[in-house]
């Protein structure tokens, strides 16, 4: 092959490789986040859009969250786990208890005065997972389970005493409430947050179970005047547990270095700031409780706060029940629960 020939192909070939398209060397991926909760909420603005946040700047970029809060892109709370299991979105943030049964063992942490604060449950949820709840998670990348304050009781008419509850129509987020409600006497109904207000405008309900964090998202400070909580050790009833999921397809999809990303912001390496995020929101949703003059704070006394927390065996024994039908061992798993709790409260 003479010089010219060889300069024409070398030519030739330098102007294929300029040309030719480079491959990137980032893949860009978009991922979408379906809650039912309304954009001015706290957890939204404290928890979901600040994680989605830091994965992006954690990705350089290469991970874009797009976050559809109040069920934007379509269905009803309780379809939030369908609709990340198959793949219709992304990632959710739901209650656990919207989709009743679903998760049975996930409920042993809403059962009443089992929960302490946001921390330790969450901390104790990340132990429980590991050892109890493979099966009910498998169809799910779990991000993180963890638990709110807990739970007080938000109603337009006083309660002093277990008798005051008795006959009151309050709303609850879960079963697992609507059980503790009807333990106590009260006309129990399990509906998600979005109807609490209407029902409340119409006297559908009195009052309603709810943590003091998301409260100012539908203004119970201007529908409610009384908030109340029981007598030491435990002044909650109970909580929820929220579920922040992944769907399998969409982890698995995903380079090994942007599954890192993820990886980093989810479990045990975001579960302690994620509690102190909530004891945080907690504080500031009672300041706005406090913003009407008319609202009263009281406290239940410790004789009748005893009652009432005596009047919650059928709730547990509805449970272990429901845990026998399943073939679980409740009494151990409730064990392990406490003693997880109890772990992560003592090294506060």
């Amino acid at each position: 092959m003479n010089r010219t020939v060889m300069a024409v192909l070398t030519g030739a070939f330098a102007w294929v490789f300029a040309v030719a398209p480079v491959p990137a060397a980032a893949q860009e991926v978009t991922l979408r986040m379906h809650t039912f909760m309304a954009p001015i909420a706290n957890p939204v603005k404290t928890f979901l859009i600040p994680w989605a946040e830091k994965v992006g700047k954690d990705s350089k970029g290469r991970i874009k969250v797009d976050l559809y809060p109040a069920m934007q892109l379509g269905g009803k709370p309780p379809q939030l786990l369908d609709q990340v299991r198959d793949g219709v979105v992304d990632i959710v943030w739901v209650v656990a208890g919207f989709a009743p049964g679903r998760m049975p063992k996930v409920e042993i942490f809403e059962l009443p005065f089992l929960h302490r604060n946001a921390v330790s449950t969450t901390l104790a949820l990340q132990d429980f997972q590991d050892k109890w709840l493979q099966d009910e998670l498998k169809d799910y990348h779990v991000l993180l389970m963890h638990a709110h304050g807990g739970f007080l009781f938000m109603t337009k008419k006083p309660i002093n005493k277990l008798s005051d509850i008795k006959g009151m129509k309050l709303r609850a987020a879960s079963r697992t409430g609507v059980w503790t409600l009807e333990a106590l006497g009260a006309a129990a109904i399990g509906v998600d947050l979005n109807e609490l207000p209407t029902m409340l405008n119409k006297g559908t309900v009195a009052g309603s179970m709810l943590p003091y964090e998301i409260a100012p998202s539908i203004k119970m400070q201007e529908m409610v005047e009384y908030f109340t909580v029981l007598s030491p050790p435990q002044p909650r009833v109970s909580s929820v547990v929220f579920a922040f999921l992944m769907n399998k397809n969409s982890y698995a999809k995903l380079p090994p270095d942007l599954k890192k990303v993820i990886d980093a912001n989810s479990g045990r390496n975001i579960a302690k700031a994620t509690g102190e995020n909530w004891e945080d929101i907690e504080v500031k949703g009672e300041a706005v409780m406090h913003t009407r003059s008319k609202n009263k704070f009281e406290t239940i006394n410790p004789e009748e706060s005893a009652k009432i927390r005596a009047a919650m065996k059928p709730v547990y024994d509805r449970f272990l029940g429901e845990m026998k039908g399943l073939g679980v061992d409740g009494e151990r798993m409730l064990a392990d629960a406490r003693a997880m709790i109890e772990k992560y409260s003592t090294k506060r």
